[in-house]
């Protein structure tokens, strides 16, 4: 089992780092839980590969820094279809 969650943990970082995508996108991409995600990218990955992990972490932070822009976009779309 332990295997198994840090190689899911690795794909997880490096799909993140490859693609920029936020924990919730690489949710639905994986179909696992935002909470198994963020787990996999924060405490496994930081276990597993130290490397690979700050690279992710980077990307965390980017797109921590960047939500308050991405919903306001989407708040301006909801009611410019309105």
């Amino acid at each position: 089992m332990r295997d198994l969650s840090i190689d899911r943990a690795a794909r997880l970082g490096e799909y993140i780092i490859e693609t920029g995508a936020t924990v919730r996108a690489a949710a639905v991409v994986f179909k696992i839980s935002k909470s198994t995600v963020h787990k996999d990218v924060t405490e496994r990955l930081k276990k597993g590969d130290p490397i690979l992990y700050r690279q992710v972490k980077k990307v965390l932070e980017k797109n921590k820094n960047e939500r308050h822009i991405r919903g306001g976009l989407a708040t301006k779309e909801k009611y410019k279809k309105k």
